[in-house]
């Protein structure tokens, strides 16, 4: 299990945060959080046969070029379902992160950092859970890169930033991380903002990747993260030992996201930072089967 993060911001923490409702530990709220990773799977299940149905073959063998490209359509299917549901509960966190009024995990009335702001570079924007917020942050927003390799969103992500009003600014890449400095689109040292909105789980090769993607950021840069990740020292061994046996069958159910990444020691190793506000949301209940981080790194 990862350790708890360390106090490793530069500035102090806000002197007086906001007022946080303390966790539901009632025993139902408890087994339901507990359970919650096992209703997905079935939920993401409901979804295979569409998803089959849909695909060039003879039944009951699918004859798609390659498994990766079925499981891709798949997750497509159910995450232009399940979507809109995890952008309404993620809203309340991502929304102000993006604003630059998350630190040190508790949500601000008024900025801390600046927010999103010139040339960004959205990773993993699926169907564009997220284009309305940049729309309402567009203002001061020059270029949008949307590093997209799912061909199932890539429909859904254009159709999202039309109807967001974007398309003068907004540019898909229909690449991987590992392939965007191949194909010239992106500069290194280019990006103002990096935002990762619960993507991270799922990139290949995720040391290499988040490191690349250090790279594209200017001096001065900032990487604005909404993960979750493996389990915390603070909740107990035990939770991490669920976690991991969960984790056996959920990739495979989820498009390839993977439970137990050690996403913050990651990050901070990326390269070096001028600051680091990353930490778990305030009021984090200890029985989170996926708890989170959320927070700016300042090259």
């Amino acid at each position: 299990m990862s350790d708890n993060l360390p106090p490793s911001v530069q500035s102090s923490p806000p002197s007086a945060p906001p007022s946080q409702s303390p966790p539901d530990d009632s025993p139902l709220t408890i087994l339901t959080t507990l359970l919650f990773p096992l209703k997905f799977i079935l939920l993401s299940t409901s979804f295979l046969p569409r998803t089959l149905f849909s695909s060039p073959f003879v039944f009951p063998i699918p004859f798609t070029s390659s498994y990766d490209s079925f499981q891709s359509k798949w997750f497509g299917n159910f995450w232009s379902h399940v979507g809109p549901l995890v952008r309404i509960n993620a809203s309340a966190l991502v929304v102000p992160l993006l604003s630059g009024r998350i630190s040190h995990g508790a949500t601000l009335p008024y900025p801390r950092h600046p927010p999103l702001q010139g040339t960004v570079l959205e990773v993993g924007p699926g169907s564009g859970m997220w284009t309305s917020t940049l729309s309402s942050l567009s203002q001061n927003i020059t270029k949008i890169y949307g590093v997209e390799p799912n061909e199932s969103n890539q429909h859904l992500l254009a159709q999202s930033v039309k109807a967001a009003n974007l398309q003068d600014k907004y540019e898909i890449v229909p690449l991987g991380i590992e392939s965007l400095a191949a194909a010239g689109k992106v500069q290194k040292e280019s990006v103002d903002c990096i935002m990762t909105v619960m993507c991270l789980c799922s990139i290949p090769e995720p040391q290499f990747n988040i490191k690349e993607l250090y790279t594209y950021l200017k001096p001065g840069g900032r990487w604005y993260v909404y993960e979750h990740v493996k389990a915390f020292e603070r909740q107990g061994k035990w939770m991490g030992l669920y976690q991991t046996v969960l984790n056996f069958f959920w990739p495979h159910f989820v498009g390839g996201c993977e439970m137990c990444r050690d996403t913050p020691k990651w990050l901070r190793e990326a390269g070096p930072w001028s600051e680091i506000d990353l930490c778990e949301p305030v009021g984090s209940p200890w029985y989170q089967t996926m708890p989170h981080i959320i927070g700016v790194l300042t090259k």
